[in-house]
């Protein structure tokens, strides 16, 4: 890794208490420089783990979505210098040894975004991927695949890295607070042209894990199809969206800019 490259982890938190320091713990530590733990009001004892663990934390005064706790955590990596940002589940589903493997596209300049995909690391049912999932997940991404023109394996995964000038670009202020963050963020990076990769990566499901109900499973899917067509509309200039137009500067506070694009700034 270039001399003074910054590797931050961040992870946004919702009732992590029994699976967070087993993720920790798993973190390479000679490759990582720091982690910001958003936590999003957990009702259990996250908070007091991730102090322990001497994690940086953010506490959300109210509940904010997993979507709105990815911003917190964006926007205090990137004011934090971050070269290259992992987004890492804290609730142990996703192998967290593979953080070198995650960035290493990013590192050598091949892509701005790298994904880790389960099904790419096959076994994705013998890990407990329950069937409805994985066929709804199959679905969704053959049509992000189709709208996109791309051919990854999976769009639907909680372990991914992005470079900084991504996520200093991408207007992922403008997004959902919802689950439906993650395929509205991906449809961004196809819209400003950023290259996608995949790493593969083992599939874990059980009983402390978090996972979206069947519920909230249905309502994303619906979501996600939308980001779909908003994409369509916007690439054929039928219905312009300035979530796929407009930058992160150009949203962002001129309050707050000097403190998220220092680096920026300086260069």
């Amino acid at each position: 890794m270039p001399e003074g490259e910054k590797v931050i982890v961040v992870m946004p938190a919702y009732n992590a208490a029994e699976t967070l320091e087993k993720t920790y713990k798993d973190l390479p530590g000679e490759v990582v420089d720091e982690i910001i733990l958003v936590d999003d009001v957990s009702q259990d004892e996250t908070v007091e783990i991730a102090h322990r663990l001497g994690l940086k934390v953010i506490i959300h005064v109210q509940n904010t979505g997993y979507g709105g706790n990815q911003k917190t955590c964006y926007l205090e990596a990137l004011k934090d210098g971050a070269d290259i940002v992992v987004m890492l589940h804290p609730d142990y589903q996703y192998d967290s040894t593979l953080v070198p493997q995650l960035i290493q596209p990013i590192r050598e300049g091949k892509a701005d975004l790298v994904l880790g995909s389960r099904i790419l690391g096959g076994g994705t049912l013998a890990g407990g991927m329950p069937l409805y999932k994985y066929l709804s997940n199959r679905f969704l991404t053959l049509a992000e695949n189709l709208a996109f023109r791309k051919r990854l394996s999976e769009y639907h995964t909680g372990f991914r890295a992005y470079s900084r000038r991504f996520l200093a670009t991408v207007p992922f202020l403008l997004n959902s607070d919802r689950f439906v963050f993650d395929s509205q963020i991906l449809a961004q990076a196809v819209a400003f042209g950023f290259e996608i990769t995949e790493i593969p990566v083992p599939t874990r499901y059980f009983e402390e894990a978090s996972s979206v109900g069947f519920k909230d499973g249905v309502i994303y899917g619906i979501q996600t199809l939308g980001v779909v067509c908003k994409y369509l509309l916007n690439k054929f200039g039928i219905l312009r969206s300035d979530q796929f137009q407009k930058k992160l500067s150009e949203i962002v506070s001129r309050y707050h800019s000097p403190s998220i694009f220092r680096r920026e700034m300086d260069a």
